[in-house]
Formats: structure tokens, C-alpha cells, sequence
């Protein structure tokens, strides 16, 4: 395995005196025990350190001299000297919030310095004339191992190597049931030992419960916290679905309204219907060119804040999966200027509080609550997430009721421990591989444009018109491909890549592809799918016309509340009758359940909805379209696809919305 390197910079403009403590810092590493690898480095000009933290990913932590005075000049009676040191502190925690910063110090100007920095992100501090070269590596190389623990992680692991007679659940029992057996045997070999001894339950108390955490879970969770910006953090083992869920029941009650975007994932329109919230839909931007759904536009939001300022909270998307995101501050400020929370889903951006490129994030952006699926694209196994909370009227009890009526009690400990090392990966080198990450994303672009077929979307390709100047912005590890030049459908082009090149691909709209980069993408693979469309590329076969699905249709109204009608029992209404003709009785009735074709997943129909005749008709074109596509929420009665509406009579009891 390989030895981390930890690169500590001093920034110090007497090149003498940076020499002497560079000299004495990587004597005492030699010196004393280092497992991090910290080696020591030093600049003489802030701009210089700001161009090293910014092209050095290895770099963990920054001393400052807090007589430093050349930020932006060398005019040195021209600016207070404490509040240079103060600025160059501010921009380093902008830039780079993950990192360490200490300041040293002349003991006579002690408490000036310390007052001016109280308030900024200051780990420490040392007097500059002390020259104690091995106690200052010790209080770094300590703090640095102190970011470096995973508490739940190390717990884990600490007791599978006790070896423990397990005389409890689950009923493998650390493995033995499956590790001889002639019928199931492959399956211990092929998943492995550990996984298996790691699956433990809560009736080992030293591992804390993700119920009720007091030990190494609140101890991760409090780490966690801090690296993502959050005041409080939980973990999630049952994704981001139950994480959207959880927070709605905390804040709203039966009947209170919600805004949201009508293009969120289900589980929001899922976790409407069991809060019993009133949900006020809004409208998607669509780009019609490429079936591509995108953020609600700014002046839709404005008016949907204004019209319904009585809202508890507005919940959004960003970034997208097309990786479209928001410009949220000013979003976000107009809905807390009406009192209404704000919510943001950020299943696709879990990332980007640790790169510049990224950022703001929806926490930095001033949102109340942030949903993140660590799994989708940190190093977390599959169903790991989290919930940061920055809500200064957070109710913590309710919060953790909540969270109880929708977690395990027996949650899968492998998967915390993914979330406590995903943690700790992006926040001590998450910088340098989203660097990598991005640069890959440039080149891969310019590469699939290159094969003269393949065409990547850039933001203004994206941008529906009503919101091209909303000041969107675009993420550039997800990667549009525009197909329509290279003479396969979108069915057969992901058949091709997968059967022939072994190339499984994100998701697809009737004439694109969308590829995801993550900080587990290699130039390797980029080169493998770059070869892969130069070939398809040069094959010159004849043009395929591609057939555009109809876009759906703009909501109509609701009638009732979402969880009064779903519980409703309904009754089973076709769409066509059995020679194929459309059922125009269903225009006007009331939905029970959601419809949701699959892609692009958005509801076409909610509980408590009117049915239109637009929606009849999109439905009907969605389950004849020779592309293949999933409706949920459509029933069988034999062959015909049913809808389940609701009765007279039982209209006749709900009370309408309106």
C-alpha cells in the first residue's frame, strides 16, 4: 500500500529565518516517528503560498507568519500588518476549507493577533522566537492524525480482529455458515472474509448505535460535520431516498405547503404523501432539442415564494443529473426572507466542498438541510448518505423520531464505516483527485469532439431558453454526448459499448448519453471510451432516424392532498379499451398513485391529481414508443394498463384543496 505524503508550508518573507524553521521542522520529522509523511516546505510571498496550495493537492496544512507583508505588495507601511496575515488566512479557508492553518506569532503582539483571527478557521497558534522545531512537529503530525481518524472505522476494525465467538445476529455468524458449505461456499470466497466478520448488530455496544449514537458514530458524525461545513451531520444507510424522507416529517406537518420542483427525485414526491404535506409543484425547464429537464427558472421561483410565502420549506435539485446547478444564494435568500427552510438535494454533488471549481455548496450557499448520496460519487458502498443539517431552528428530537421511523435497527455496520473513510479520503486528498477529476472531464471532451461524430453539450447547449439567464451553472464531471451522427439509436449505441467494448454508461435520452467522472475515474478507462467512439465513429454506417419521445405534459392542478388520495382504496380504470381505443372517461378524474415514466423519471401524474386528456395522450405514447421505457405506477389487469383512480364516493368524503 502506499505511504501518504503530508506537505506542511511555512510562509515566512525573511528568507532566513523560513530556512531555519524548514531546516529544523524536517530535522524533527526524520527524527520522530512519521507515518503521514510529513516533509515541510516554505514560500516567502502569499501569493506564492496561494499558487502552492492551489497546484500542491498534498499540501494538509499552512503555517503563517503573522508579520507577513507582501499579499499583494511589498509597501509594507501601507498595510496593517495582522490584517494582511488575516486576509491571506481568509482566502486559504476560501479556497481550501479543509485545510490546517496556524499562525505564528511574536509573544508581545499576542493578544492583537489572536483577537483579529478569533473568528477565522485557526488551528493553532506558536510563539515564532520559541524555535521549538519538535514540539511544533508534534502538534502538527498530532492534529494532522487526529483529521485522519475514522472513529467508527477503526472501532470496526479493532474488533473483527479480536475474533469474537459471535453468539448473536445475524445468522451467518461472521461468515461460518456460508465459508464450508458445498452449495454456497463461492459466495463467501467471492464476497470475502471480512465483509462477512464486519457484519455485525447492535448487540455489540462498542460500536455504537446509528439510533441513538453517543460513541464512535457521534464521534464520526461530528468529524463529518465539520469537513462538510454542517452544524450537524447524520449518517444514512438507507440512501438519500429515506435521508429526503426523514427531514420532511421533521418539518412538515399534514397540510403544510411545500415547493418544490416537479423534477426531483421520487422520493421527494414519496416523502410528500407520507408527511401529508400540501406540495405546491413547479414546472421543469426543458430543452426540447435533447429531452433534457432542468432547473425551475428563477423568475418561476420568485413568484412561487411570493404567491406562497405561507410554505414551510422549498426543497430543489442541484446539481441536476445532467449537472445543472442552481444559483442558489439569491434563491435561498428570498425564500428565508419569507421564513420558508430550504432544502437541497445534492444526491449528485456530494463533492464539491472541496474543490473551488465546485462551490459554493448548498450549505455555503445558506440552505437549512443538504442531502448528499456519499455513495454516488465518493469512495461510500451503495445506500450510504448523508444529512447535513445547518438549520438554526433545528429541532434535534423530532429530528432523531423521525430518523428512528425510517432506519434499521439493524443497520449494516460495513456501510457506516464506507461513510467515516469517504470522509476521510475527500477531506485529506479530495483536492488533488477532483483536480484530476476535472482535468480527465477537459480531455475527455475535447477527445469525443476529436471523433468528429460524438459531440459534447457545453452549458449553452444544456440551457433551456427560459433560463439562460438565470446565471446556471454547469458540473463538469457529468458529460453530455450529443449521438445523433452515428447512426445507432440510443439502444443500440449502449449495446455496442457494452457488449463490445465492456463500457457501461450513466443514462440516455432518446439522442444522448450522459458519462459520469468520479474521483475513481482513470485515464485509462477515459482512453478505453475514447478509442471505443473513435471506432464507432470511423465505421461511417448509414444514418438511423431517431425518434424523439414526446415531453411531458405541464401540471395540471390538485385536487386533493397527495396522502388523502393515495390511501384512498381507488378503483382500476384502463387507459384503452380492448380494441386499443382511448378511454376518455378517465379526463377529469382524480389519480391515486404516481405515475412516473422511467426515463426521465418525473411524474406525469401525483396522488390527488386531475387527469387531463395531454396526459392520457402521453401516457399511450410512452407504452407504444419503440424505445424501451419503465412506467411505474401503471397497473395490469391482464394486458390492459389500468390507472387507479378515485371513486365518487370517496372524492365525496376528502376535503378539496381549493
Amino acid at each position: 500500500m502506499k505511504k501518504p505524503v503530508s506537505r506542511i508550508l511555512i510562509i515566512n518573507d525573511e528568507k532566513l529565518i523560513l530556512k531555519e524553521f524548514i531546516k529544523g521542522l524536517n530535522a524533527a520529522a526524520k527524527s520522530i516517528e512519521n507515518p503521514l509523511g510529513l516533509i515541510f516546505s516554505g514560500v516567502t510571498t502569499a501569493q506564492e503560498a496561494l499558487q502552492s496550495i492551489e497546484q500542491d493537492g498534498d499540501i494538509q496544512a499552512v503555517v503563517v507568519d503573522d508579520t507577513l507583508y507582501t499579499l499583494k505588495n511589498h509597501d509594507q507601511k501601507a498595510r496593517n500588518l495582522q490584517m494582511t496575515a488575516l486576509e491571506l488566512v481568509q482566502k486559504i479557508s476560501h479556497f481550501r476549507p479543509e485545510l490546517n492553518i496556524y499562525i505564528l506569532i511574536a509573544q508581545e503582539k499576542e493578544d492583537e493577533v489572536v483577537d483579529a483571527l478569533f473568528s477565522e478557521t485557526v488551528d493553532g497558534y506558536f510563539y515564532r522566537e520559541e524555535r521549538d522545531y519538535r514540539g511544533m512537529y508534534r502538534i502538527l503530525n498530532a492534529q494532522l492524525q487526529e483529521k485522519t481518524r475514522t472513529p467508527f472505522y477503526d472501532q470496526l476494525k479493532n474488533y473483527v480482529f479480536m475474533a469474537k465467538d459471535a453468539w448473536h445476529t445475524p445468522g451467518h455468524s461472521s461468515g461460518d455458515s456460508l465459508r464450508d458449505s458445498p452449495w454456497v461456499g463461492d459466495f463467501y470466497e467471492f464476497i470475502g472474509e471480512n465483509i462477512f466478520r464486519a457484519d455485525l448488530s447492535v448487540s455489540v455496544p462498542t460500536l455504537d448505535s446509528l439510533m441513538e449514537p453517543t460513541g464512535v458514530i457521534a464521534e464520526a458524525q461530528k468529524v463529518a460535520a465539520h469537513a462538510f461545513g454542517a452544524r450537524q451531520t447524520y449518517f444514512a444507510t438507507n440512501g438519500t431516498s429515506t435521508a429526503n424522507k426523514v427531514i420532511f416529517q421533521t418539518l412538515l406537518a399534514p397540510g403544510d405547503k411545500l415547493i418544490l420542483d416537479r423534477n426531483c427525485h421520487k422520493s421527494i414526491h414519496h416523502g410528500v404523501v407520507l408527511s401529508g404535506a400540501h406540495p405546491v409543484y413547479l414546472n421543469s425547464s426543458v430543452n426540447k432539442k435533447f429531452n433534457i429537464y432542468g432547473p425551475v427558472s428563477k423568475k418561476t421561483l420568485y413568484q412561487a415564494i411570493e404567491e406562497h410565502s405561507d410554505a414551510q420549506a422549498l426543497i430543489l435539485t442541484s446539481c441536476t443529473y445532467d449537472g445543472l446547478r442552481y444559483d442558489l444564494p439569491p434563491i435561498i435568500q428570498a425564500a428565508h426572507s419569507e421564513g420558508i427552510k430550504v432544502i437541497i438535494d445534492e444526491a449528485w454533488y456530494g463533492f464539491a466542498r472541496f474543490h473551488p471549481d465546485f462551490r459554493p455548496t448548498a450549505l455555503e450557499a445558506g440552505a437549512d438541510y443538504a442531502t448528499q448520496s456519499t455513495h454516488k460519487v465518493l469512495s461510500a458502498f451503495s445506500q450510504s448518505s448523508m444529512i447535513h443539517v445547518n438549520d438554526p431552528d433545528f429541532n434535534e428530537h423530532l429530528f432523531r423520531e423521525n430518523f428512528n421511523m425510517h432506519t434499521s435497527t439493524s443497520p449494516q455496520y460495513s456501510m457506516i464505516a464506507s461513510l467515516d473513510v469517504a470522509r476521510k479520503q475527500i477531506m485529506l486528498e479530495g483536492y488533488k483527485l477532483l483536480s484530476r477529476t476535472l482535468e480527465l472531464a477537459k480531455e475527455l471532451r475535447i477527445q469525443i469532439n476529436a471523433t468528429g461524430v460524438f459531440q459534447v453539450l457545453e452549458l449553452p447547449d444544456l440551457l433551456p431558453d427560459e433560463i439562460k439567464h438565470d446565471n446556471i451553472q454547469l458540473d463538469p464531471t457529468k458529460v453530455t454526448v450529443d449521438i445523433s451522427r452515428c447512426s445507432f439509436t440510443i439502444e443500440e449505441l449502449i449495446q455496442e459499448l457494452f457488449e463490445r467494448f465492456n463500457i457501461q454508461v450513466e443514462k440516455s435520452t432518446f439522442n444522448t448519453l450522459t458519462l459520469l467522472l468520479t474521483i475513481g475515474t482513470t485515464r485509462s478507462k477515459v482512453s478505453r471510451l475514447y478509442d471505443a467512439l473513435m471506432r464507432i465513429a470511423r465505421e461511417n454506417r448509414s444514418p438511423r432516424r431517431l425518434y424523439q419521445t414526446t415531453e411531458i405534459p405541464v401540471f395540471t392542478e390538485l385536487e386533493y392532498l397527495p396522502r388523502d388520495a393515495f390511501y384512498c382504496n381507488g378503483e382500476l380504470v384502463p387507459l384503452l379499451n380492448e380494441e386499443e381505443i382511448i378511454n376518455s372517461s378517465l379526463i377529469g378524474r382524480i389519480c391515486a398513485d404516481q405515475i412516473t415514466p422511467y426515463p426521465p423519471g418525473i411524474p406525469v401524474l401525483v396522488p390527488g391529481q386531475i387527469i387531463s386528456q395531454e396526459i392520457i395522450q402521453y401516457l399511450i405514447s410512452m407504452l407504444r414508443s419503440q424505445k424501451r421505457i419503465e412506467i411505474h405506477g401503471i397497473v395490469y389487469d391482464g394486458y390492459l394498463p389500468c390507472l387507479r383512480l378515485l371513486t365518487a364516493t370517496e372524492e365525496r368524503n376528502l376535503v378539496k384543496l381549493n
